[in-house]
């Protein structure tokens, strides 16, 4: 798709339209339901469209109304008097019973994101980074700041309180039912090795494809690095349906994504769950700085996603330190 076509500039509009009326939530588990089935259409031979250019690309990715429209419109409606919850950090409700204008500021939002995102990829060591998670926080931080006039690490008065790192015993922590770091951490590293083994075996199918030209390198790459994000995403629909524990399932889909990025790099199953490990303690981390005190959604899993994606480029890439040759 040509990225500044009229037609891809509309599909982006309506894109964002579409999931700022789901909400947050709600979008990103179609935008990975849209993922596997463009995994399954690789797998069975066919193009990379539906997994580049819808689930990931300009046409309901996750930064424009495969997630971040509906985060983004969220803090618009707070500003607005009319979400229906009034929390701009609540994901879960659909922002339809809002105004036509909340509806109208997700598309906007959606075709600047988009748009945010070309310039990214051409910034030398910016682009090393995941540019999508780049510009869903990037985008949602300034939401935040020009409509609740709140900084990144949010109110003064609960990080008086609690401290900057200070849960209140996770009463306060994003997805504290799993922020006790007993829990934490070896969730995380079965993340990363459950994601590496879903990679694996997706990569040893498409190899041959794309050696013999049945698919795009492209899709032999994205489609293993991208199928344990997707499933991890699809087990989220347990927070919008379920209540009290069978609500609380794992959120594990930054994990997922980094513990594939360095298996993909290394071969190693190893290497991908303590990757996975570290991710969620950056996960973590980036939950306690700039969610927990705050009243809007930067969402800790894209933040982590695009801090480890750069780290992993700089570690294993042959133009920087080179690390993923030790794995050969």
């Amino acid at each position: 798709m040509e990225p500044y076509s009229l037609n891809t500039i509309l599909m982006v509009f309506g894109g964002g339209i579409v999931g700022t009326a789901l909400g947050g939530l709600w979008a990103v588990v179609f935008c990975a339901l849209f993922g596997l089935i463009g995994i399954g259409v690789i797998l069975s031979g066919g193009t990379d469209f539906v997994l580049s250019q819808i689930a990931f690309g300009p046409i309901f990715g996750p930064h424009v109304g495969g997630f971040g429209a509906g985060l983004a419109a969220a803090t618009y409606a707070v500003w607005r008097k009319n979400h229906p919850s009034g929390a701009a950090k609540d994901i879960l409700t659909p922002l339809l019973h809002t105004s036509w204008d909340v509806l109208l500021f997700g598309g906007v939002y959606s075709v600047a994101s988009h748009l945010a995102l070309q310039l990214v990829g051409k910034v030398p060591l910016l682009n090393q980074t995941d540019g999508i998670a780049f510009v869903l926080i990037g985008g949602t931080l300034l939401t935040k700041l020009i409509f609740l006039r709140e900084l990144p690490w949010g109110q003064k008065d609960s990080i008086q309180k609690h401290g900057l790192m200070g849960t209140d015993n996770h009463a306060i922590s994003w997805a504290g039912w799993q922020s006790p770091w007993g829990l934490l951490l070896p969730m995380n590293f079965g993340a990363g090795i459950f994601s590496a083994a879903l990679a694996w075996g997706i990569k040893m199918q498409l190899d041959p494809m794309v050696a013999a030209g049945q698919i795009s390198a492209l899709g032999g790459f994205i489609a293993p690095l991208l199928v344990g994000w997707c499933t991890a995403i699809l087990i989220l629909m347990a927070l919008q349906l379920g209540t009290g524990k069978i609500q609380q399932v794992p959120i594990m889909h930054c994990p997922s994504i980094i513990g594939a990025w360095v298996f993909m790099y290394t071969g190693s199953i190893l290497a991908a769950g303590i990757a996975g490990l570290i991710a969620g303690v950056v996960q973590e981390i980036s939950a306690r700085v700039i969610y927990n005190h705050g009243t809007a959604h930067i969402d800790p899993p894209a933040t982590a996603i695009m801090i480890c994606t750069f780290l992993v480029n700089i570690i294993m890439k042959p133009e920087f330190l080179n690390l993923a040759a030790l794995f050969n």
